[in-house]
């Protein structure tokens, strides 16, 4: 593993649950914003930024995300994993250095749906030039007004979100779209103690849903609930981030309840 170092940013007091938050193929907090709104007052909330690494594997994120919740005293809460947040999310429950009270999936999965797609992106991503980065960013940043129009805290950190879409962040995005295609967590996800709960937005064609509901009614003996939220997509944080908080905070007061 590299010197690169996973950032971390925490909100609320300690005796409140903890919300990890494991941000997706993007890599940073720039897009939670109107979640962590929503959630702040009832959750320690706890976002992370990625670096910018060609070479981590999985358990390599897993020890630097590790190392970060230690250096801020965190050494246990609930884990959010956002889409490819969802892997290291897996690594982090197998190895049993932090503990978790419970898993909860947002556009997540264990082993994805169609690799030949992550693995044609993956090929795509690595010739983009730099010219074409910045017109896609330029359209990306028209469509998210549409996109993200009923999250204000998410509007407000768009243009960060372009700042931060380098050649090198691509090239990031390009490796943990590798780390995708590679990995199956399957063995993991289907032995796992705590509860898992997972959601996503009904128009999902990056991870469809169908196929990952299934597995894990079949297969993910803890698993409580899957939601599918109308109006949103595969980014639903931020797309409907109030259904999207309220049904968290739910599910972790439901299991506190229950001594789940």
């Amino acid at each position: 593993m590299t010197e690169e170092q996973v950032q971390v940013r925490v909100y609320g007091d300690a005796s409140l649950p903890t919300l990890i938050y494991l941000p997706g193929l993007h890599g940073d907090w720039t897009l939670i914003g109107s979640f962590r709104q929503q959630v702040l007052g009832k959750v320690r909330f706890v976002e992370m930024t990625y670096p910018r690494t060609f070479t981590w594997s999985l358990e390599d994120y897993a020890k630097a995300i590790e190392s970060a919740l230690a250096q801020h005293g965190i050494s246990r809460g609930w884990l959010l994993g956002e889409s490819f947040g969802s892997q290291p999310l897996w690594e982090l429950v197998k190895r049993q250095n932090v503990q978790v009270d419970g898993v909860i999936l947002a556009g997540g999965f264990v082993k994805h749906t169609m690799r030949w797609a992550v693995r044609l992106a993956e090929k795509i991503a690595g010739r983009l030039s730099l010219r074409v980065i910045t017109w896609l960013i330029f359209t990306y940043g028209k469509l998210a007004h549409f996109r993200y129009r009923h999250s204000p805290e998410t509007m407000a950190t768009l243009k960060e979100f372009a700042a931060r879409r380098t050649v090198e962040d691509v090239r990031a995005a390009q490796h943990r779209l590798h780390l995708i295609a590679e990995n199956n967590a399957c063995a993991t996800a289907s032995v796992v103690k705590v509860p898992v709960y997972a959601m996503t937005g009904f128009i999902d064609p990056i991870v469809p849903w169908p196929f990952v509901r299934r597995w894990l009614r079949k297969n993910c003996a803890t698993l409580k609930d899957y939601k599918i939220i109308p109006g949103a997509d595969h980014a639903v944080l931020a797309t409907a981030p109030r259904p999207a908080a309220a049904q968290v905070l739910q599910w972790i007061e439901s299991s506190t309840a229950h001594g789940g």
